[in-house]
């Protein structure tokens, strides 16, 4: 089963409704329903998407349509954050780093995200970590993107 259709049974067990329709947004998350933009053009930024609208499912409430407000932005920004930890955990990429994947498109397509995606998560996890992150024995760094295994 690929990652999309898993994760749309993971929605069904948290009793989240998926649509796919067409709309001006990319997705939309709104009382147990998210609605994903069915022009969107591959699975991959589906699955992107619809982990992000996971991610408000988790971890925000009322209507945050308004992003001028701060208090909105922040909730935007914890939804991506989940989205991010969610299909791009670092013991992913270190996973990625074992198996000599070497560069952004490879490791995009490991982990089964859009390039824009990847990135975006590696600019979030440098604003969390900072330029590198040490986990077990590894060093990953986000900028460049690379591992260091420690012995």
């Amino acid at each position: 089963m690929n990652p999309y259709d898993n994760l749309l049974n993971e929605c069904s067990i948290l009793d989240v409704e998926v649509y796919e329709v067409s709309m001006k947004n990319k997705g939309l998350y709104s009382d147990n329903v998210i609605w994903i933009n069915k022009l969107l053009p591959t699975l991959i930024e589906k699955y992107c998407v619809l982990a992000e609208e996971v991610g408000h499912h988790h971890t925000t409430t009322g209507d945050i349509l308004d992003l001028t407000s701060i208090e909105n932005r922040k909730q935007e920004l914890r939804a991506r954050s989940w989205a991010y930890e969610r299909l791009i955990p670092i013991s992913k990429i270190i996973e990625a780093h074992k198996l000599h994947i070497v560069n952004r498109y490879e490791l995009a397509d490991f982990l089964n995200v859009t390039e824009e995606f990847l990135d975006a998560a590696l600019e979030w996890y440098k604003s969390k970590y900072g330029l590198c992150v040490s986990i077990y024995n590894f060093t990953v760094c986000f900028e460049p993107l690379g591992v260091i295994e420690m012995f």
